[in-house]
């Protein structure tokens, strides 16, 4: 089988609509994972042992699931249990939910490597909870864990093909749509894996900016 460019023209509108719904629920999905995460993390510094270890038993229950079991058990098992929601906000939940789990680490290795004195200094100071986190503790425990969290960016966009799954129809496939009623899988499977290239090698450059800038700004580097 040889290379036909009036195949990949033929495909290119496929492919861009896949891969906006491939991007857009990176995105959402990120958004989710890093709000969530950082929720975690903060109520695993709970003082009261019962809620951190509930939330710990949970987020090492996600971690320790398949997305695609996930993704399955809450848009086929979930209307069981009166959990009736579309396969677009299943599959950006779950897959926020899952990374969440995986943020929360990050975030948690974070904060435990700001230095007690800062701690301490806040006592001094005699700072509320809510300032002593966010104006000396986070600062100092997020900047650090940037090229992390963009880790989990590039993984959560690869990982979005799992949302096929429940028939959304995100870039690979449309791909493998376009390919069975073609007849033609080489030039859309190449052009898919280039996109995922590009976009990961984007996102790569975009976090090492956003990581350095972070360290300028609180003076860590």
């Amino acid at each position: 089988m040889t290379w036909d460019w009036s195949v990949v023209w033929e495909a290119f509108p496929y492919l861009y609509r896949g891969a906006i719904v491939t991007i857009q629920a990176t995105i959402l999905g990120f958004a989710i994972a890093l709000i969530l995460g950082l929720c975690f993390a903060l109520i695993r510094q709970s003082p009261n042992r019962i809620v951190s270890a509930s939330v710990t038993e949970i987020v090492e229950f996600i971690r320790s699931t398949p997305l695609l079991l996930q993704v399955f058990f809450v848009y086929f098992v979930g209307p069981q249990f009166g959990l009736n929601i579309s396969a677009w906000v299943a599959g950006v939940g779950v897959l926020g939910i899952h990374y969440a789990a995986f943020c929360s680490e990050c975030y948690r290795a974070g904060i435990e490597n700001v230095e007690q004195g800062q701690w301490e200094a806040c006592t001094a100071l005699n700072l509320s909870p809510i300032r002593s986190w966010r104006v000396i503790i986070l600062p100092q425990a997020i900047p650090p864990i940037v090229p992390s969290l963009g880790n989990y960016l590039i993984s959560m966009f690869k990982d979005t093909p799992v949302l096929a799954a429940i028939a959304i129809l995100e870039m690979l496939q449309q791909a493998k749509n376009f390919g069975s009623d073609n007849y033609r899988y080489l030039e859309v499977i190449t052009m898919s894996g280039f996109f995922y290239l590009v976009f990961s090698l984007i996102a790569s450059a975009i976090v090492q900016a956003v990581s350095y800038w972070l360290n300028r700004r609180y003076h860590l580097l």
